[in-house]
């Protein structure tokens, strides 16, 4: 099937481009909620990028304003952005891709009762953005189910092999499909599409994770998780 996802490297940007304009539920920090767009970006920031004082949302809209991609989902993160991970899984008819930046300075540990402890570790402050697209329409049920299975596929790529940090506090889940007068009504682990999207996502965040582990292998040692 016909790729998804166009993807643009021009540090300090990273920008995926859709086939055209799908309907994308999740949390962006400039588009949040359920929307409509053919782009996300993912703007790289440092901390002089944000002192004190300085409003993440303002300074995305005008930096993603600059690009010319004011109608874009928007997305911020210290990760360097040429780190990033993609991922794909299909049949002859349905495609899921999955897109990621991951770091996890910003982790969270969950302790017996459930209650989260973190960060782990030192800044810069890192973060999971992710991003999927599906080539199947999906009703407004079936979008929300398949942006719960991301964030369940992408806590279990994090937990995979011993892992213990369960997310970071500043995590983004983005995901995209086609509009359509009637799309889906299921996204589960039950249906093709959500076998697809978990494996999509599951084996980016698996990827993104293992790369970021082996960079900062001291500062895990040093906190007592390698």
């Amino acid at each position: 099937m016909t790729r998804l996802l166009n993807i643009t490297l021009s540090p300090p940007w990273l920008i995926a481009r859709l086939p055209g304009l799908f309907r994308i539920a999740g949390w962006s920090l400039n588009r949040p909620g359920l929307t409509i767009a053919d782009t996300v970006a993912w703007l790289e920031v440092r901390d002089a990028d944000l002192p004190l004082g300085v409003d993440p949302l303002d300074l995305l809209n005008r930096r993603l304003a600059e690009q010319g991609l004011d109608n874009a989902a928007g997305l911020m993160t210290a990760r360097d952005v040429r780190r990033f991970c993609v991922a794909a899984s299909a049949d002859e008819s349905i495609r899921a891709e999955s897109l990621v930046t991951l770091g996890l300075t910003n982790g969270s540990i969950l302790d017996e009762q459930g209650q989260p402890s973190g960060p782990v570790g030192a800044f810069p402050v890192g973060t999971i953005n992710l991003l999927v697209a599906l080539s199947e329409p999906l009703g407004d049920g079936a979008l929300l189910e398949a942006l719960a299975l991301a964030a369940t596929a992408r806590t279990a790529a994090l937990l995979a092999e011993g892992g213990r940090i369960v997310g970071t506090g500043t995590d983004c889940i983005l995901v995209a499909c086609p509009p359509a007068a009637r799309g889906q009504d299921y996204a589960g682990l039950h249906t093709a599409i959500g076998r697809h999207l978990t494996k999509a996502v599951y084996r980016a965040v698996r990827q993104a994770r293992h790369e970021w582990e082996t960079e900062n292998a001291s500062l895990l040692r040093q906190i007592g998780l390698a």
